[in-house]
């Protein structure tokens, strides 16, 4: 089955409720044999695709942040099998659990314990898992929002329960929220004529927020349709932004993420910082002023500027959100849905 499909508004504007819906049924799910059983695990192994494997950047921060040695790869990377990964668990993802790799890796996974991280239940790949955990048939849109900030939160306390973690960073997300929502929308309201007359995108971000910029490249590709790429600050630097030119840099961090952004916004270059740092808006260059907050929760408070932002271009640009270019039949298990199929069917690009 697949889960029920709302409007990418409708996720943005529900999303603080449903993230507080998602943390608890994802804590009682950790409260009993499921955590006895993840607690023994010293070498998980995180596969996805897609957003999917966006996502995984969390828990890779979390666990090797407590000592835990593990490492991301994407489903189609194991889909032959585990040779070559020294692992105790492999966890997979994919929201509504019939991404054709992720299932191809656990079916190749033999030996290995597997649990599957899913938001629609039940699905191929929970039917494949010796362990599940859900968050609760939550309505998504089709390029995801509720789905993907919910997943956010569901690995990390995964991550959390497997490194013996006290404690979680969630109470409060949905009020930080809404709140960061309101100033994104005033931010990017302000440069959304210029950003959508730009040819390109290039996202920046180190740590956890790798998550931000990868998810950030994927939805300026999928909803305005603006060709955009992921990088990691320290390697932006060493060449990569020599590129820039009538393209927009949306760049996450307090670091030398914020150094970077300045001197972008000084060449010229449109720049938007999402940063919990302060720093002063300027010409070329929007901020978005962040809560102090742990790393997870941060790429979720970064996830809602990211919607923000690209919503208005597909505003500002003339392309409706829902709107998909190409329906491909062989990334999920039994194709393509009906009502996927409907809002996948093409369109002219603007």
């Amino acid at each position: 089955m697949s889960g029920s499909r709302i409007t990418f508004l409708d996720g943005q504007s529900g999303q603080p409720q449903a993230l507080e819906r998602v943390i608890a049924q994802v804590r009682r799910q950790l409260d009993g044999p499921t955590l006895d059983r993840l607690r023994t695990a010293e070498r998980p192994l995180l596969a996805g695709i897609g957003a999917s494997y966006a996502a995984l950047a969390v828990p890779v921060e979390v666990l090797r942040g407590h000592g835990v040695p593990t490492q991301r790869v994407l489903a189609s990377e194991i889909e032959d099998g585990l040779r070559g990964f020294d692992t105790d668990l492999l966890i997979g993802v994919s929201q509504g659990g019939r991404s054709s790799e992720t299932i191809a890796a656990f079916k190749a996974a033999l030996d290995v314990p597997t649990l599957a991280v899913l938001n629609v239940t039940p699905s191929p790949l929970g039917e494949l898992a010796d362990l599940t955990v859900d968050m609760g048939n939550e309505p998504d849109s089709y390029a995801s929002t509720v789905g993907f900030t919910a997943t956010v939160v569901a690995l990390d306390l995964i991550a959390g329960a497997i490194a013996g973690r006290r404690g979680d960073p969630w109470d409060g997300i949905a009020a930080h929220a809404e709140s960061v929502r309101a100033r994104a929308g005033q931010v990017v309201a302000a440069l959304r004529s210029r950003a959508a007359r730009c040819v390109a995108a290039d996202c920046v971000a180190s740590g956890a927020s790798r998550v931000s910029a990868e998810e950030a490249a994927l939805l300026l590709r999928e909803v305005p349709r603006m060709p955009a790429a992921a990088s990691v600050t320290r390697n932006y630097l060493h060449g990569e932004m020599e590129s820039a030119g009538n393209t927009l840099h949306l760049v996450f961090g307090d670091g030398r993420e914020v150094e970077l952004a300045r001197s972008l916004s000084a060449a010229d270059h449109l720049t938007l910082l999402v940063t919990a740092q302060d720093v002063e808006a300027a010409d070329s260059l929007g901020v978005v002023r962040l809560p102090q907050c742990a790393p997870s929760a941060r790429v979720v408070l970064e996830t809602v500027v990211v919607q923000e932002l690209v919503a208005a271009l597909s505003d500002e640009r003339d392309v409706p959100i829902e709107s998909f270019v190409f329906a491909n039949d062989d990334t999920k298990e039994g194709g393509v849905d009906a009502a996927d199929f409907e809002l996948a069917s093409p369109v002219a690009v603007a």
